[in-house]
């Protein structure tokens, strides 16, 4: 048996036999290369095809109860399973698994049709009727669009890009061509080209509503919201129903506005209590406002909604102070087995668990559920440690001191932004809850706009290439630089409330400081530091809503993290005292003093209000929400000794890291 995919030729003769309908062939020769190379998803798929033709159902979902643990979002795997439990009869399980092919890919014709059906039977006729007029939609499609659409779904984006780039040039202003290659531009980062062409396609075509939801979508990841509030209130007026209330909701929420958010989810869980992603955004509102009593009861309405929502268990867990029930946690283990429990919805349940039973202080158990939630979610995961380094290696190549003595004096002058810098969970959010408990300073988001910066000059290329940032620093010119500092002012200030500073606590901005040097040489940096077993063990045990890939796994874990000390020291070598560091376990120990050490960094007088941090009433969305309205507390500082066997593949590649680190817990 071999680990390695299966050779070209062999999957060729058996698509071969099914072409020809010799399905007993077919079968019997995807058996023989299922054997000898168990690990290739698509060998499995072709023999459940077979399967299914010779009307072998049960072995056909066997087969695809495999493919699925190899590649948990495979959407041709759920579309089989809904073609064989159609064949069976069984009309839930057959629609559970055409609409979560239609979820992962939502250019899958078959399956909407098999929704369509499936629903239809099951007397849902309004569902019915939707999915049917999706089928109906794509059937009208060109073929090189529904081809580019399922290309952009299965992530192979150049492949898209270059099917809606042709199509353009034949079918100018296509209003579909347009929407498809703004999304695959939002899907490559390319944030303001995808913006400017969905605008441009509803200034042609001001009807076309999934074009407006979709521009919403890039809106919303420029976090231009106000503006994609605009556009959600458009929506709602052009075309009504729940689904563009709900739109209409979160948007609200974005831009603060929690009271019209919370109104209209309130109405809609009451009228459509079977919504469980309205429980859900119903929770994450109240949380976010500091109602956590309410928010953990918005979170059991959305698992009772839908058992399986692994999303609604993870968050009662991720709100750190949440304690499930013996019956909770039996619940969750019995969802996380099921065979009709989707990837995603495991995973969440995985990382759930481990916080339940980490709270009930069973270590090792929590330990293993929190490595099957993170082997789980490797599999919908592209990071590579190989890319990571390069990319650390290509900033201290680039930015050395000629650079930064080239364009001294240049860039935008605004003294503004505070930059905190560092790993997710070392304790940015308390860093900034501090900093933003202040009067003269705002506290925002974690900002996307250095590294959209960053991204531009980038320019397009295809993964393979080499890359062009950050060399393309030393070809600016002084007016670039300062172009670049005032176009962030002028982005961020949508963000502020009128304070003379304020945070961008964006952590990955560490790789971008000699970039930020460049264009706002006046901004302060600071870099949040954790003990490296704390950091790296608080990471691998977080279900992160978006990004941070590098956490789901304790090697790359590790190894990311040596790639930030090394990279924070080579800014320290170039840019000296230009980074103020502060430790988490500084802070714990010593409030007061650590407090008047980042306000005299800043420029700022000291306040109270900053010790009194946890007191300060303000909007805050990362998960240490309900943490940095508590007074400080050092438990958090050694909760990895918990787990210190299990952690010794990680103190084995961190051993420099932990023998430098000061006062090494």
């Amino acid at each position: 048996m071999s680990s390695e995919p299966a050779n070209p030729e062999s999957l060729s003769e058996i698509r071969s036999a099914l072409k020809q309908r010799d399905f007993s062939r077919a079968r019997d020769l995807a058996q023989t290369v299922a054997h000898a190379h168990p690990r290739d998803p698509e060998v499995f798929y072709l023999l459940a095809v077979s399967q299914r033709y010779l009307d072998e159902y049960a072995q056909a979902l066997q087969t695809l109860e495999k493919l699925l643990r190899l590649d948990g979002e495979n959407t041709r795997a759920y579309q089989e399973r809904g073609h064989n439990f159609a064949q069976l009869d069984d009309n839930p399980a057959a629609a559970d698994a055409f609409r979560r092919a239609v979820e992962l890919n939502p250019a899958l014709q078959a399956s909407w049709r098999g929704l369509a059906l499936a629903l239809r039977a099951l007397g849902e006729k309004g569902e019915a009727e939707r999915a049917l007029h999706q089928y109906q939609q794509l059937q009208k499609l060109p073929p090189e669009l529904l081809s580019a659409a399922s290309l952009l779904y299965e992530r192979k984006l150049y492949k898209a890009e270059q099917l809606c780039r042709a199509f353009l040039q034949q079918h100018k202003h296509h209003p579909e061509g347009m929407r498809l290659l703004a999304l695959v531009g939002a899907e490559l980062g390319i944030l303001d080209d995808a913006d400017f062409l969905l605008e441009s396609c509803l200034a042609l075509y001001p009807d076309f509503h999934q074009a407006r939801f979709d521009y919403i979508g890039v809106l919303r990841k420029r976090q231009k919201f106000a503006a994609a509030l605009e556009q959600a209130e458009t929506l709602r007026k052009a075309q009504g129903g729940r689904r563009t209330e709900i739109l209409f909701a979160t948007q609200s929420a974005m831009v603060g506005d929690y009271k019209t958010a919370l109104a209209i989810y309130d109405r809609i869980a009451a009228e459509a209590p079977e919504l469980h992603g309205v429980h859900l955004q119903r929770g994450h509102a109240l949380k976010t406002i500091g109602d956590a009593e309410a928010a953990n009861s918005a979170y059991r309405d959305a698992y009772r909604a839908k058992p399986d929502f692994g999303d609604a268990w993870w968050s009662l867990a991720n709100m750190k102070t949440y304690r499930f029930a013996d019956t909770e946690i039996e619940r969750m283990r019995e969802l996380e087995s099921a065979a009709t429990t989707a990837l995603e919805d495991r995973y969440h349940l995985c990382f759930a668990l481990g916080k339940a039973l980490e709270d009930r202080k069973e270590y090792a158990r929590a330990f293993r559920w929190y490595e099957q939630g993170n082997a789980l979610k490797q599999q919908e995961c592209r990071y590579s440690i190989e890319q990571n380094r390069r990319d650390t290696d290509l900033q201290i190549a680039h930015c050395i001191p000629a650079l930064f003595e080239k364009f001294s004096g240049a860039g935008y002058d605004a003294p503004d932004p505070i930059f905190i810098v560092g790993l997710p969970r070392a304790g940015s959010t308390l860093l900034e809850q501090i900093l933003a408990s202040h009067s003269q300073v705002d506290g925002t988001l974690e900002l996307h706009n250095i590294m959209a910066a960053a991204r531009r000059l980038d320019g397009r290329r295809r993964a393979s290439e080499e890359p062009r940032y950050p060399a393309v620093l030393h070809d600016l010119d002084a007016g670039k630089l300062q172009q670049l500092g005032r176009q962030f002012i002028e982005e961020t200030r949508i963000h502020r409330q009128g304070a003379p500073l304020f945070i961008d606590k964006m952590p990955n901005n560490f790789r971008h400081i000699g970039l930020i040097q460049l264009m706002l040489p006046n901004a302060r940096i600071i870099d949040a530091r954790r003990h490296p077993l704390s950091c790296c063990f608080s990471g691998f045990k977080q279900l992160f809503a978006d990004g941070q890939e590098f956490t789901y796994g304790l090697e790359q874990m590790g190894e990311y993290y040596r790639d930030y000390v090394r990279l924070m020291a080579h800014w320290d070598r170039v840019l000296p005292e230009k980074v103020l560091r502060v430790h988490y376990e500084s802070v714990v120990e010593d409030l007061e003093g650590q407090v008047r050490r980042i306000l005299d960094y800043c420029g700022l007088p000291f306040e109270q209000t900053c010790i009194d941090f946890h007191q300060t009433e303000r909007a805050v969305r990362t998960p240490s929400a309900e943490q940095v309205r508590q007074p400080i507390y050092r438990a958090g500082t050694e909760q990895w000794k918990n787990f210190e066997a299990e952690l010794a593949p990680l103190k084995t590649i961190l051993s420099e890291e932990l023998k430098d680190y000061p006062g090494a817990i």
